[in-house]
């Protein structure tokens, strides 16, 4: 496709729309092709969004067509194949027709905001820029740049097209109406969207997940628990009910009076480290870093990793049917 420059010398104060077009009539841009990209790219795909997946690695690239057959068919949406496609580079992109922009290259401070000064030059002024990092603010990334107004968080959760979840995040000077734009357009998609109205650390959902994972290594460095144990205590015990309520709904459920007292109890006991545990710690510093080095806190050989990972998709997947009846429809 021809480049087209068209809007490198639109004013980069003029102000965006306060709407985005139904997914199906959409066009939206993901930048990076690996993991996430791919994923997210199903999302919008299944929801009949057009979607260019610009991916500079060429064997990446390649592979990512039989990607989205076969993830389009796995959900049920092989219909949409040829919403999806992907290109290497920025200079392909039909930028006039382009109206969501998601960032999804490595989390590196320094090459997004490269990035996304380059977006601003090339996409509609009314055009969303999102980032899909989990780690940097929207603000961080979006500093210096004269329209961090259109610019948003648009955090998904591996893996994305089987995690209903999406965290629509506000930078400082991210422009509010813009978000509530992006959060129609998500449920649009079949996602569930949260509004995260201050770009903290972590945003909402990690910042949870963390609290969590703190208190479980820390009983795991003090020999109060096992992996295995943690992990069962979780999963099939206060996690288990998690997919009918969250932590809010179970108060009304169980007692406010019950859990105000509980907390009274062990929050004084309760981990307050700001470092990581011994258990995370030492494992990085050996190289078990999990199934990409073969081990972790589990030994993984190739056969291990691929049972262990349609293991944890066929539950994902048995989640979203059990779900289904609460979850947003996807817009025809």
């Amino acid at each position: 496709m021809n480049t087209l420059n068209a809007n490198n010398n639109a004013s980069p104060l003029a102000a965006p729309s306060n709407g985005l077009p139904k997914p199906s009539r959409a066009c939206a841009l993901v930048v990076g092709g690996g993991t996430m990209g791919a994923d997210v790219a199903l999302v919008l795909a299944r929801a009949g969004c057009r979607c260019i997946v610009v991916e500079p690695g060429d064997a990446r690239r390649q592979g990512l067509d039989a990607y989205f057959t076969n993830g389009l068919l796995a959900l049920e949406a092989g219909h949409r194949r040829e919403r999806v496609s992907a290109c290497a580079s920025l200079d392909e992109v039909d930028w006039p027709s382009i109206d969501l922009v998601i960032e999804c290259i490595p989390e590196k401070l320094a090459p997004k905001q490269a990035l996304f000064a380059e977006l601003v030059q090339r996409s509609r002024p009314d055009a969303l820029l999102c980032s899909n990092s989990s780690s940097f603010p929207i603000s961080a990334i979006a500093e210096g740049l004269a329209t961090a107004q259109r610019m948003l968080g648009l955090h998904f959760f591996m893996p994305a097209h089987l995690v209903p979840l999406v965290e629509v995040v506000l930078g400082k000077a991210s422009a509010a109406p813009l978000a509530d734009a992006l959060s129609a357009f998500m449920r649009g998609c079949g996602m569930v969207p949260v509004l995260v109205r201050k770009d903290l650390p972590g945003f909402l959902a990690n910042r949870l997940q963390h609290a969590l994972a703190r208190e479980a290594f820390a009983m795991i460095d003090a020999g109060v628990a096992t992996p295995e144990d943690v992990d069962a205590a979780v999963r099939f015990g206060f996690g288990f009910r998690f997919l009918a309520a969250g932590p809010v709904l179970q108060r009304d459920h169980a007692g406010i009076d019950v859990h105000c007292a509980a907390a009274a109890t062990m929050y004084p006991s309760l981990a307050a480290t700001t470092e990581p545990a011994r258990a995370l710690s030492e494992r990085v510093a050996s190289g078990r870093l999990g199934m990409k080095t073969g081990e972790g806190f589990f030994p993984w050989t190739p056969e291990a990793i691929a049972a262990e990972r349609k293991r944890y998709d066929d539950l994902l997947r048995a989640g979203l049917r059990l779900l289904k009846a609460e979850l947003p429809q996807i817009e025809d």
